[in-house]
């Protein structure tokens, strides 16, 4: 069957760079029957050398230094927005009036007010687009998903979670600059909140509808840091760690906390949801397994199940091995890759689109805000 070709213009060769790039180049193998077929025409990056190395290792079949250049050629259908966060809004904005479709690094944007700009020339550009919020793509957190829209768990009453690093503990690890500019925060926009929250409360609206208010303490641990850029000692923008409770639509309560001093913890990314029936959890670390516990089990043999999902008939995994073999953190790139491909046979949105990432925008603001007034923000103040 002939495919039609979906020409990628990558912005970014990065850690995430690198993740889409193989999400692009094994979708084809793995999911035959997808009408459109990805082809790596161009990758931008500042540096010359980097780029060009970016592209020899990965099969990029031209590069740009400059990502004004990408998003003008005529030979580009979409531009994947890998930088830092303080560039997202122009790079999408220009693409959306340039006609590409946009598949965005998450968070969606370094402020709200840049979210809302975004949505608004992607919407009048009537142009394709997702955020990568890959973890959705896991297939034991879809499974969580099916779970969930089933009933089975009936009545939700706490949705709790948290992500734990503990890479920035060391007082010299400094800000900006690559590698680090995610403890900047003209680039970053802000620290725990947007980078690891983000990715808790998108899974978490996913999965349990939307959140209407919170409460929220935030900590920058270490004051100061060396900036990249200057040299100099510089004041610390972001937030280190960040907690917060809230409440949700369908009336259960949430508990959200991240940090990045958590010694011991890399990735550390849970999730559980208690209902009145049923509770689900899941742990980053052990990302093929869903633990699932049914009250309605007989009593002698009612207990915490796991779940090992590499089964065909659960979600995703027709497409890769055997019952028992397990897959890992990139395939829900490839999963992001798929479900977009898709969407342009379908004509439905692939989610979350901007539109949709920009709810979970609006939660990082009123937790930022919360923090900072000492008091519970409503989600639709926003």
């Amino acid at each position: 069957m002939s495919k039609k070709e979906l020409r990628i213009g990558l912005v970014g060769v990065g850690f995430m760079g690198r993740t889409h790039t193989n999400g692009y180049k094994r979708v084809s193998d793995f999911f035959p029957d997808l009408q459109n077929r990805p082809v790596l025409k161009a990758v931008c990056s500042r540096t010359a050398a980097t780029v060009n190395a970016f592209a020899e290792q990965w099969g990029y079949e031209s590069v740009e230094t400059d990502w004004k250049s990408l998003v003008a050629r005529d030979d580009i259908d979409a531009v994947d927005i890998c930088t830092p966060n303080n560039m997202h809004a122009e790079i999408a904005i220009a693409a959306a009036e340039a006609g590409k479709m946009i598949l965005c690094e998450k968070p969606l944007s370094r402020t709200l007010e840049e979210g809302r700009q975004m949505v608004d020339a992607i919407e009048k550009a009537g142009v394709n687009n997702t955020v990568w919020y890959n973890y959705r793509r896991l297939p034991a957190v879809t499974l969580a998903k099916q779970i969930v829209a089933s009933g089975k768990l009936g009545r939700i009453f706490h949705y709790r979670a948290n992500f734990l690093q503990d890479w920035t503990i060391n007082a010299n690890v400094p800000q900006g600059g690559q590698g680090t500019w995610r403890l900047d925060v003209d680039a970053a926009g802000s620290g725990v909140t947007g980078d690891l929250l983000a990715h808790c409360i998108d899974t978490a609206i996913w999965l349990n509808g939307s959140i209407t208010d919170v409460s929220a303490v935030t900590e920058t641990f270490i004051k100061e840091r060396v900036h990249q850029a200057t040299g100099e000692m510089q004041k610390v923008g972001i937030d280190d760690a960040c907690i917060f409770h809230c409440h949700f639509d369908n009336g259960s309560l949430g508990l959200f906390e991240s940090t990045r001093y958590a010694r011991g913890h890399k990735a550390l990314y849970t999730f559980e949801i208690n209902g009145e029936h049923a509770s689900v959890r899941w742990d980053l670390h052990d990302l093929n397994k869903l633990e699932y516990f049914d009250h309605r089990d007989e009593s002698i043999v009612r207990g915490w199940r796991t779940i090992h999902v590499t089964d065909g008939d659960q979600p995703y995994m027709d497409k890769w091995w055997v019952p028992g073999l397990s897959i890992g953190y990139e395939h829900s790139f490839v999963h992001q890759v798929a479900d977009f491909l898709k969407s342009l046979e379908t004509g439905e949105p692939c989610s979350p689109t901007f539109r949709e990432a920009l709810e979970t925008q609006k939660v990082c603001q009123a937790v930022l805000d919360s923090a900072a007034a000492k008091s519970w923000k409503g989600v639709n103040e926003y």
